[in-house]
């Protein structure tokens, strides 16, 4: 095992220099970021968690860019943001947009996650997809998390009213586990890694939102859709856009090294929340997370998201789609 993390560090090194995954990229050392940049810090059980010791271990930002890694509630993110506790955070389309209905000048400008929310039931359930689930009930995280909302939207594309078809108890990770050990619910809408953990203690995977959304809308797309993205209020980008640049080009940079050496991902399993006897799961990420983290941020993005919006308001999950983006280029 040892050996393994080592080969999978010495790969990513290889793809972290800027010969490779820099290529059309900003440079990290071109200019010197005087004051810290706030980053939010991804908890534990999150698949964002590996961004911070891979960054480090992989040396793939210098004393130009110094990062503090700040605890973000989710739920406060918004008011970090605009308060300025916060430079940067991670929103996915739809929250976001709610956001910006009421006024927020929040706006995305880098990659993070790709969608990798999974359905998953009971290793002797006896259903086998998620239409099998209605009348049944299921758990999730927060109604307003994007977690649920993509999958609300993807479900709706395939025939399913996670409103009126099922019944659904909305609680955090770390509750919607324990109901789903308990048998208290019928199947959970949950991300990675938990869905690895669960599976590797003999749960059943029957869908994943990706497929489900690629599906409904015919996409022939390869990569998964977009989840979450880089954000900051635009007063801050305005005034620090070469910053995001740098701030951006090192998650693309991390995010490729993952993409290229998954392997890696076993080498932070403690640190994103598995504990020392969960061999198989963390065996499991590699294939079944590696793809969640997004490499691109372009005009195929931007067009997942203006989708995505456009679904969400024919559903009436969101009001409206704000006449500006909610997405920009940095770099």
């Amino acid at each position: 095992m040892m050996k393994m993390k080592r080969r999978a560090l010495l790969r990513a090194f290889a793809y972290g220099s800027a010969g490779t995954v820099g290529a059309g990229l900003p440079v990290l050392s071109t200019f010197a970021q005087t004051q810290p940049v706030r980053i939010t810090l991804p908890s534990p059980g999150s698949a964002g968690s590996a961004w911070r010791p891979l960054v480090e271990r992989l040396k793939l930002v210098d004393s130009s860019l110094p990062l503090e890694w700040v605890v973000a509630d989710p739920g406060k993110m918004q008011t970090q943001l605009s308060a300025g506790s916060l430079d940067i955070g991670v929103f996915g389309a739809v929250g976001l947009a709610t956001l910006i209905n009421r006024g927020s000048d929040i706006v995305l400008f880098g990659p993070a996650l790709n969608n990798h929310g999974r359905w998953l039931v009971p290793g002797k359930s006896p259903y086998k997809t998620p239409k099998d689930l209605i009348g049944k009930t299921i758990a999730s995280t927060a109604e307003t998390s994007e977690t649920y909302q993509q999958a609300r939207i993807a479900a709706s594309l395939s025939g399913i009213d996670l409103k009126k078809d099922v019944k659904v108890i909305f609680g955090s990770p770390t509750a919607n586990l324990a109901l789903f050990e308990r048998g208290d619910v019928d199947a959970i809408i949950t991300l990675e890694p938990t869905a690895s953990r669960l599976v590797g203690r003999g749960a059943r995977e029957i869908a994943r939102v990706a497929d489900q959304w690629r599906q409904s809308t015919g996409s022939s797309d390869s990569e998964d859709p977009f989840l979450v993205g880089l954000a900051a209020s635009r007063k801050w980008l305005d005034a620090n856009t070469e910053t995001a640049a740098k701030v951006a080009a090192l998650f693309k940079r991390v995010n490729v090294a993952i993409r290229h050496a998954p392997q890696l991902l076993t080498t932070v399993a403690a640190d994103m929340g598995l504990k020392p006897d969960e061999t198989q799961a963390a065996a499991l990420l590699p294939q079944r997370l590696a793809p969640a983290y997004a490499t691109e941020w372009n005009d195929r993005v931007f067009a997942t998201i203006d989708k995505q919006l456009d679904t969400a308001v024919k559903l009436g999950i969101l009001d409206k789609v704000s006449t500006q983006k909610i997405y920009r280029r940095v770099g």
